[in-house]
């Protein structure tokens, strides 16, 4: 039975039975031996029986309204603000199972309030980084104005100064559209639409995208796969991801440097590795880079907002995929991307 899986409800049933038995046979014996006035020890015997089963249950249940009280002095004691309170359950049976599942409400209402506070903590943090994201260009802005307005009369100064301001613009754009889409996906407003797509396809026109930007660098960007290889994804925002990664490698290298992107097919996965002989990333920042904003203390990159190697590993586990570095500082580093090829069970 459920109810003697308590060991103190077990000891009042042990101890009640035994003061019955015992009395009862003391109260057998006198009625056996037929003593003088046996009837009047009998009920010496009744008695006694019941006032050992009153004061045993009356003791049990003064226990039990103590550990009730307790219970719930603790429970007051979480909705004033005292995180840490918790209600014994140490013994068996279902008042115990009870208290164990209050406790373990409290926890999941714990982690939800720490859950709230890193999140706002988090907000905070991203606003403080978006604001000091957006200073940089804005104050460049201002200063570029302002000498085109002292310089005006001056052709070259006019021409150099629109062109910085343009890499301005553009840098606050790409920081806006890339905080929109990496939003959108956290709040799963996009859907990922997946289709066959060829992976060539879609690795040449990046290329193609990057193809001005490697020649104005004088850097190699080289694409080699196989031409068959088909994968089941959203195009567009796998180009991004892509995109991004590729981007990533264009900013970290010099003059004459290359980049290199190939892709092959497994059993189970398309594996797509992109690589550069760049600057390398230190190995402290390698479990980092993929933070939203996230700025080495190494890095000289005064162009970068990071955004973009986040966006990427978003966009790829939104496909059921895996993204992994490997660099080594001064010799460059290299990005695979893993993509699970859908099975028919």
């Amino acid at each position: 039975m459920k109810i003697l899986a308590n060991g103190k409800i077990k000891k009042l049933f042990s101890v009640n039975l035994v003061i019955i038995i015992t009395f009862t046979l003391i109260s057998g014996v006198f009625a056996y031996l037929n003593f003088k006035n046996s009837a009047f020890y009998v009920l010496i015997c009744s008695l006694c029986i019941s006032i050992s089963i009153i004061k045993t249950s009356f003791d049990y249940f003064k226990e039990q309204n103590q550990i009730m009280e307790d219970a719930a002095r603790q429970i007051k004691d979480y909705i004033s603000g005292k995180e840490n309170s918790r209600i014994e359950c140490n013994d068996e049976g279902e008042l115990y199972r009870l208290f164990h599942e209050v406790n373990s409400l409290v926890a999941i209402l714990n982690a939800h309030v720490v859950s709230e506070a890193n999140s706002k903590e988090f907000l905070k943090d991203t606003i403080s980084d978006i604001s000091h994201q957006l200073k940089t260009p804005l104050a460049a802005l201002n200063i570029y104005n302002g000498i085109m307005e002292e310089d005006i009369e001056n052709p070259k100064t006019i021409k150099e100064f629109t062109k910085l301001s343009e890499e301005e613009l553009d840098r606050i754009e790409i920081l806006v559209q890339n905080l929109l889409k990496i939003t959108k996906l956290d709040a799963g407003t996009i859907m990922i639409e997946k289709t066959l797509e060829n992976v060539s396809d879609m690795m040449h026109c990046i290329e193609r995208h990057f193809a001005y930007r490697a020649k104005n660098e004088n850097k190699k960007l080289y694409m080699s796969g196989n031409d068959s290889i088909n994968l089941f994804c959203d195009r567009n925002w796998l180009i991004e991801a892509l995109s991004n990664i590729v981007k990533n490698a264009f900013d970290h290298t010099k003059e004459e440097d290359y980049i290199s992107a190939k892709w092959r097919e497994f059993a189970s996965v398309t594996q797509i590795i992109i690589k550069d002989n760049g600057t390398g990333i230190h190995e402290e920042d390698l479990n980092h880079i993929f933070k939203r904003f996230y700025r080495s203390r190494f890095s000289k990159d005064t162009k970068g907002i990071g955004l973009g190697l986040a966006l990427s590993k978003a966009i790829i586990e939104e496909h059921s995929g895996t993204i992994q570095v490997d660099s080594e500082l001064g010799s460059g580093t290299t990005f695979t991307i893993n993509l699970l090829i859908p099975t028919k069970l």
